[in-house]
């Protein structure tokens, strides 16, 4: 196994997990944002308040990008799966 190898395996790890974690981080950045905005123009600081619209949109992000993201998953786990002879030797 040759270093460019590792570092291929590495990087596509890394991609894998950046398109995993998108859906639900950039939903609740959204969500967040949002709430911060009507927080700023009615000057309601509770902090609670974004909590429950940050749960039910991770909710709803899980629930519409689930599926693609178990494929994600498992094409990545299978490909690395089925390279283990190359990636030996």
């Amino acid at each position: 196994m040759t270093p460019e190898m590792v570092l291929d395996v590495g990087r596509e790890a890394l991609w894998v997990a950046a398109l995993l974690s998108a859906p639900m981080l950039l939903s609740a950045l959204a969500v967040g944002l949002l709430v911060g905005m009507v927080q700023a123009a009615t000057q309601i600081q509770e902090m609670t308040l974004t909590f429950i619209p940050k749960l039910i949109v991770l909710a709803l992000a899980l629930m519409i990008a689930g599926s693609w993201m178990l494929g994600l998953m498992t094409d990545f786990t299978t490909n690395l799966i089925e390279s283990i002879p190359e990636l030996i030797g």
